[in-house]
């Protein structure tokens, strides 16, 4: 088997994807990329002479490889996917897809024109609960799709001066409170595969531990969905929360599926409750729960995130090798699943009001949006800049990241 060639970049997230390479029998680690020297060079010590380190992307671009992983700051994910595609290579990238929709359009037509694979590693999709949960849906056993909630709220405080280095202008400091939706959103929606249509915002405030973290956006937030059938998803996300949760449910004609939440101590998205009937109507079902696949060999097992990290790349790596049913996340579906928490956010910064998601697969309407730069980030926003927290941007003491520097030194 010729192994597909691989270079990541990022050598923080980065690492679960270098492990993969190393470890798979399809796939090759031969270079890494990070701008972060320090982390870099300790990188480059675990991997030994045999993978090509690199500072510089442009310089790492040149390099023999087929595909690259992107796990740079999340913000900055389209400038070098767009490269990449362009220079005839395929991308896999992590959370998010995008930060503005100028960067959507420009992503959606360099894939549709370069024809290279491109993949979004939304790992909570292959979660052992939301993958079943896919699975019964598609075998028809929930019937018709009615309702669903999706949560992913993380309290970070504990590790956010080393997910930010304790820098002020890091972008999770400034992300407004809808922007990391997609561990919430996408696994409803790649489990029905309906697309959503329009979505009203709401943002919780910003609280004594978000102050303390330095960042800047409200706690949490929640989006209100409605999907192209009429039916409706909850979402709830944010990283300055009291407590941890991993959960969803989805409500079909035939009954109910849930996962357990990830602090309820039944295996969190590894089990998964049924109440089912065998047809509309019945009413007559029992209450089951089991935990998927845990009786069989399994190649996740030690793989992060539920063991999801180990599909996002083995999908990725099986798509590029000629398996057309390998189950990645395209571009239109990543789309799908960050433009409700965008969106979100304009329903809150209007006062709460409904707002139409456009169909990005639509090539007529992108004009509208194609040179769109909204969001938090001053870099790229220009006259579009808009607050991290709906109410303006909170007054956060110097000391606060003073304070985050030292404790990223202790450790």
């Amino acid at each position: 088997m010729e192994k597909i060639r691989i270079g990541v970049v990022g050598v923080g997230r980065g690492s679960t994807m270098m492990r993969y390479c190393n470890q798979a029998q399809d796939a090759e680690l031969v270079a890494v990329c990070d701008s972060w020297a320090e982390g870099l060079q300790n990188k480059k010590h675990e991997l030994g002479e045999k993978v090509a380190c690199y500072t510089d992307f442009e310089e790492f671009l040149k390099h023999d490889m087929d595909a690259v992983v992107l796990a740079n700051y999340a913000n900055e994910h389209v400038p070098l996917a767009l490269r990449v595609l362009e220079s005839g290579r395929h991308v896999i990238s992590e959370v998010l897809p995008c930060q503005t929709l100028k960067e959507a359009v420009e992503l959606i037509e360099t894939v549709e024109r370069t024809g290279k694979i491109y993949a979004y590693a939304e790992n909570y999709c292959f979660m052992a609960a939301p993958r079943e949960m896919r699975t019964l849906y598609r075998a028809g056993k929930l019937g018709n799709f009615e309702y669903g909630e999706g949560e992913y709220m993380h309290n970070c405080e504990s590790e956010w001066y080393r997910l930010t280095r304790a820098n002020k202008e890091h972008w999770r400091n400034r992300m407004y409170a809808n922007f990391y939706c997609t561990h919430s959103i996408g696994p409803l929606l790649h489990i029905t595969g309906l697309r959503p249509v329009s979505v009203t915002g709401f943002e919780l405030p910003f609280n004594a531990r978000m102050g303390r973290m330095g960042a800047m956006g409200g706690s949490a937030a929640v989006e209100m969905i409605t999907l192209e059938n009429g039916a409706a998803i909850k979402s709830l996300h944010g990283v300055g929360c009291s407590k941890n949760s991993v959960w969803y449910s989805i409500y079909g004609s035939l009954g109910r599926v849930e996962s357990s939440r990830e602090d309820a101590e039944y295996g969190g998205a590894s089990r998964i409750f049924t109440n089912l009937d065998r047809y509309e109507g019945e009413n007559f079902s029992r209450p089951q729960t089991y935990c998927p696949g845990a009786d069989e060999p399994s190649p996740t097992e030690g793989w992060g995130h539920g063991g999801s990290d180990y599909y996002t790349m083995h999908n990725f790596i099986d798509r590029i090798s000629g398996n057309e049913n390998a189950e990645i996340i395209g571009v239109y579906e990543a789309m799908d699943m960050f433009l409700p928490g965008m969106f979100a956010y304009r329903s809150v910064l209007a006062g709460g009001i409904p707002m139409r998601i456009p169909n990005l697969r639509n090539a007529a309407e992108r004009d509208a949006w194609r040179n769109d730069t909204w969001c938090t980030d001053p870099a790229v926003a220009g006259e579009q800049l808009v607050p991290s927290y709906s109410k303006g941007n909170p007054d956060i003491s110097d000391e606060v990241y003073q304070k985050l520097t030292e404790q990223q030194k202790k450790k």
